[in-house]
């Protein structure tokens, strides 16, 4: 089973205009993030994707391997899709495409061990997502972040930026948990996905999730505990990120 992991990035982030090249802790975002996830080491091929020239240039200046994808796309999977595609590799279909997001500098290559465990150990999953604990009520009401509901298995039932499950106050038997921009896919069940079109919950909540449950398809969870992690989602979140950044363990290991 081969894996491979693209980071997909665009300039024209709509709540953050030219964030992937934006520097924090002395480098720019997408350079932290894909030099984190290029320290997985069972990687068959990984590549940034992008649609843009500015985005393409820095990748090739630091000698990153870059795939052009089509400036039409609003969903960073759809992006993922295209690039996979093209990246010169003949996927089977249940090879492995992991999409790494480009805003989670603090990202570990762990978190993408426990991303893939569950692909490798069971046939029948198609897909999986991060998911780590919510232990702050602020991050719990955060709008930014989206929080998933699952059933007994561990599969996505729900993906919404309410605070979900509902309590009045956020207390560790909740059980919340939020998306980690880490996803997985069989290669076939990506190709499906991103054949089906936007649909009613994922417009309404902007999460590609919820295109696979409002089409009863599955998507497996992969658990993380909680750490100190936070993604990039507005030019707000750039001092918080680069203060917890200085404590990480993998700062200036890369």
């Amino acid at each position: 089973m081969k894996i491979i992991g693209v980071v997909p990035a665009r300039m024209a982030a709509s709540r953050f205009p030219g964030k992937p090249l934006h520097r924090i802790a002395g480098r720019p975002l997408l350079e932290h993030c894909f030099l984190r996830g290029r320290l997985f080491d069972r990687w068959d091929g990984y590549y940034l994707a992008t649609c843009d020239e500015e985005i393409r240039a820095f990748a090739e200046e630091k000698g990153f391997p870059v795939i052009m994808t089509a400036d039409t796309h609003t969903r960073a999977l759809d992006r993922v899709a295209e690039a996979a595609g093209k990246c010169g590799l003949d996927l089977a279909a249940d090879d492995v495409v992991v999409c790494v997001q480009g805003d989670e500098p603090m990202m570990r290559p762990d978190m993408i061990d426990a991303v893939v465990k569950p692909l490798e150990e069971d046939a029948a999953v198609p897909a999986t997502v991060l998911a780590m604990e919510i232990v702050d009520e602020d991050v719990f009401r955060n709008p930014d972040i989206i929080k998933i509901v699952h059933d007994v298995k561990g599969d996505v039932l729900y993906t919404s930026r309410s605070p979900i499950p509902y309590c009045e106050a956020l207390t560790p038997d909740v059980g919340a948990l939020r998306i980690y921009g880490i996803f997985a896919f069989r290669w076939h069940f990506l190709k499906w996905f991103t054949g089906e079109p936007e649909s009613p919950l994922e417009i309404r909540e902007a999460c590609d999730s919820n295109r696979i449950c409002d089409n009863g398809g599955r998507q497996r969870i992969a658990h993380y505990p909680y750490i100190p992690s936070f993604s990039v989602d507005s030019p707000a979140d750039l001092e918080k990120v680069e203060a917890y950044m200085k404590d990480d363990p993998l700062s200036g290991t890369y």
